[in-house]
């Protein structure tokens, strides 16, 4: 469904449109030559203004969803597990970590400096569900890891990885993770069973 606070085009686009009929009504009423192209350039400036003051000033629910994903994302390649802590729901479970502690105590584990130089996002998909209370996000993320690293040294330089993460909408209208599951590594199936065994 079209939502005017995502795609805030539209409106700079009617602008656009606003501006390239005003020489159109000025060759059709001449009499009215100003005051019409006051009125258009004005009205072109507003609806300009007001497609970036939506845009800015209303953050929709996809939009603070991804800002939680790519927080994530940003905290996993500086190490920063408090980051990642902060963006947890505390009912968080998955098929190998049982609870949010859990998760934390083995992001802590591994997340120690140096691993990783950088990583490179792309959600695939984002569904909010109706009720607008939970949503479900699907998303690659390319990990480049650091050269003093220990995975560099002894394993590979990049690792390819796609996750599902579920959220759930919190009373102060935050969306915080409740579960992440691993769907591929090097583009082969995985489970977070598949990769608990390893030593990094």
């Amino acid at each position: 469904m079209y939502n005017i606070f995502e795609q805030p085009w539209t409106l700079l686009f009617t602008a656009v449109i606003v501006l390239l009929v005003i020489p159109a009504v000025r060759l059709i009423f001449p009499e009215k030559r100003r005051r019409w192209s006051a009125a258009g350039g004005l009205l072109a400036v507003l609806l300009a203004v007001t497609a970036f003051g939506l845009d800015w000033l209303v953050k929709t629910d996809a939009e603070k969803i991804k800002d939680v994903i790519y927080t994530g994302v940003k905290a996993v390649e500086n190490e920063e597990p408090d980051a990642i802590e902060a963006i947890i729901s505390d009912n968080y479970h998955d098929s190998y970590h049982n609870t949010k502690k859990a998760l934390m105590r083995h992001c802590r584990a591994v997340l120690s400096p140096p691993l990783v130089e950088k990583n490179i996002t792309r959600i695939l998909s984002l569904e909010i569900a109706p009720s607008k209370t939970t949503a479900t996000v699907t998303f690659t993320v390319r990990i480049v890891f650091d050269k003093q690293s220990y995975v560099y040294q002894n394993f590979r330089r990049m690792m390819p990885t796609k996750l599902k993460l579920h959220l759930q909408k919190q009373r102060d209208k935050k969306w915080l993770i409740n579960r992440v599951e691993l769907l591929e590594i090097d583009l082969q199936p995985v489970k977070w069973q598949d990769v608990k065994q390893t030593s990094w």
